[in-house]
């Protein structure tokens, strides 16, 4: 049976982690602070709080997996500096937070292209907060790279309504990707026998795990 701590709630992808997790018989505690709170959901751990640190501190239970699916855009953030705070800050937070509760398996959503190196500030800011991860030495790091996720977002993003379709008709690893799928990929790679170290799963393998064809 897992503990589970789950960021990022609220969420395109993390809603949907949260009510497989919540069906899923292997999963027997779930802790998920967030900023606002949650609707009463009997056997989740809801400590909310408008920092989400602040939150993340009232978990005290022992958890074995940490999901962490926050992620925002700079037009949403408001400036760089929130966009850093929410893709960045809060993502270590969460992942220093499960290493003390005894978490060994960390997995995140980032995004295809994340590269410290990249021009971009987006892609900049992801793949800083993937070395970032991968210098806190985890028994096991999953980092997923979706393409442009689909699915009903409570905040209409602008960019995706007016990418999306055309995404749709890329190949391999830019094609758009359900935000389900995304998460039915990252439960099943958490609940999987451990594969050790670091495994960057690209958008085409996470439709395949998604399917079961991987």
């Amino acid at each position: 049976m897992s503990q589970v701590l789950l960021t990022g709630a609220t969420g395109l992808v993390g809603g949907h982690l949260l009510r497989m997790l919540i069906q899923d018989p292997r999963v027997n505690y779930i802790a998920a602070p967030t900023r606002r709170p949650l609707a009463d959901i009997p056997g989740v751990f809801n400590p909310h709080d408008p920092q989400l640190t602040d939150a993340l501190a009232q978990v005290k239970d022992p958890v074995d997996i940490a999901f962490c699916c926050l992620g925002t855009t700079r037009r949403e953030a408001g400036s760089k500096e929130a966009f850093i705070h929410a893709d960045y800050t809060l993502v270590i937070d969460t992942a220093l937070t499960a290493k003390k509760l005894g978490a060994t398996h960390f997995l995140v959503v980032s995004s295809m292209g994340a590269s410290p190196r990249s021009p971009f500030f987006y892609n900049k800011v992801k793949g800083q907060m993937e070395e970032a991860l991968m210098a806190q030495k985890w028994d096991r790091l999953t980092i997923v790279r979706p393409s442009m996720l689909m699915g009903d977002r409570e905040k209409h993003r602008f960019s995706e309504s007016l990418f999306a379709p055309l995404f749709q008709l890329f190949p391999g690893n830019w094609k758009s990707i359900d935000a389900r799928d995304v998460a039915r990929a990252m439960l099943k790679e958490a609940l999987s026998p451990a594969q050790e170290g670091v495994n960057i799963i690209p958008s085409a393998k996470l439709r395949d795990i998604a399917k079961g064809e991987a």
